[in-house]
């Protein structure tokens, strides 16, 4: 596989000790779900489990979300069916439309699909509420609701907010989520943690100076210091955004991949499973839709090709994934008789949870090794550099910033080696931080 992974030190602020570390969170490399501002604020606790379904651009994704909430209602569970698309293809494969308002398709069954335009308005609107004095002092003039569109990305960040309130309204007890073709969907997993890392970089709340000498610092830097709602509004942000990344880092969150069996649904779910592996999500399984039946292409038909490729396919998902086929019918599945026979899996009990270990080898080796699952990882695509308290690691098209686990702050980065899908970060003490007599 080659030499190492190069690791870089990004010349940032030393590692420190730890003076007080929260509880850490459920997802693998995840930063706390607590408020960083004021107060510990902890985020409600949810029972609920959540499967979040994505795929490759037309491989069925909505249809097999559909199915699964379908399935699992009539097996008796309470289900929420969230989506997001503009135009209402959940509504036109479940047979009922839906909207803004949360519709019944069966018993135990709710479509939701949010209007994330006007939440976008909304959240402008009361945005400029909460500024209207510094507005005012600027001369700047309020925006009308009329002339308001969204930006992009309002559509993914109304999808987050709508499952962090499905998650705390706590009326269901299965949620499925169709989330976007599978890019976009990573990019939108990620949005939480990244959100909130700038947050906490841009307005540090340690920083956070006392209302009473605000203004003498603000005269000794020559510059306005931020103002108390500047902070307030971090903080409402951080602990909205802190609710949604509970959701994706719980235990009971998985991802299911969606994909037709065949070279380019192989490449999308080789991608996928890399990008997903990287934010410590789990995938409990991988669906293969519109499979053909093994007798489509009797005396060897032009089907007889597609057919072999889909069976080539599938044998080799079945060496790295728990796969669950799902057959053609010959049609496109519309209304839930066509769902029905789809005979989609519901929970997955057994997934597997995603897991970062910390073996010590401090007596044989005196390192410690921290194992990141990165399966499909290329070693010339990899990429580490070491900043402060955080490892940036980049995977392919991926990259995400993850904070070091406590023990590992006090050392330096002695090298990485990738084996057999997991990349294996070395870890010495360094001699000024490390407790001594270890």
């Amino acid at each position: 596989m080659g030499g190492p992974p190069d690791v870089r030190d990004s010349g940032g602020p030393a590692p420190r000790p730890s003076a007080c570390r929260r509880r850490p969170p459920c997802r693998a490399g995840a930063a706390s779900a607590e408020a960083a501002y004021g107060p510990c604020a902890k985020v409600p606790f949810s029972t609920m489990r959540t499967i979040l379904i994505t795929g490759p651009g037309g491989s069925g994704r909505t249809t097999v979300a559909a199915a699964t909430a379908l399935a699992a209602a009539r097996a008796g569970t309470r289900t929420l069916l969230l989506g997001a698309d503009r135009d209402d293809t959940l509504g036109a494969v479940l047979g009922v439309r839906t909207g803004p308002a949360p519709v019944g398709v069966e018993p135990r069954l709710t479509a939701w699909r949010p209007d994330a335009d006007q939440g976008f308005r909304d959240g402008l609107a009361a945005l400029q509420d909460r500024a209207a004095s510094a507005l005012d002092l600027l001369g700047a003039t309020r925006l009308d609701a009329e002339e308001l569109t969204p930006l992009p990305g309002a559509g993914e960040l109304a999808l987050l907010r709508a499952v962090r309130d499905a998650s705390l309204a706590e009326a269901h007890d299965l949620l499925v989520v169709d989330l976007p073709p599978a890019p976009r969907a990573l990019a939108l997993l990620a949005l939480p943690e990244e959100l909130r890392r700038y947050l906490r970089r841009l307005l540090p709340p340690e920083r956070q100076a006392a209302r009473a000498l605000r203004p003498v610092l603000g005269r000794l830097a020559g510059v306005p210091m931020p103002t108390e709602a500047l902070y307030e509004a971090a903080a409402r942000w951080d602990l909205e955004l802190a609710a949604a990344e509970a959701v994706l880092a719980d235990r009971r969150t998985v991802v299911r991949l969606v994909a037709e069996p065949g070279p380019a649904g192989d490449d999308a779910v080789r991608a996928a499973a890399l990008g997903l592996a990287l934010r410590g999500l789990r995938t409990d399984l991988l669906v293969a839709n519109r499979v053909l039946p093994e007798d489509a292409a009797p005396g060897g038909g032009w089907l007889a090709g597609p057919v072999a490729q889909q069976r080539k396919t599938l044998e080799e998902w079945r060496g790295t994934h728990d796969v669950r086929a799902l057959a053609h019918l010959g049609h496109d599945p519309r209304g839930t008789d066509d769902l029905a026979a789809l005979a989609a899996p519901g929970v997955n009990p057994d997934a597997t949870p995603v897991e970062w270990p910390v073996t010590d080898r401090l007596a044989g080796d005196g390192v410690l090794v921290w194992h990141i699952p990165l399966p499909g990882a290329v070693r010339d695509e990899l990429d580490l550099v070491r900043r402060g308290d955080e490892l940036v690691v980049t995977a392919g098209p991926f990259r995400r910033i993850v904070p070091l686990p406590s023990a590992l702050r006090r050392c330096t980065v002695d090298g990485a080696a990738l084996r057999e899908g997991v990349l294996a970060v070395r870890f010495a003490p360094d001699p000024r931080l490390w407790p001594q007599g270890r």
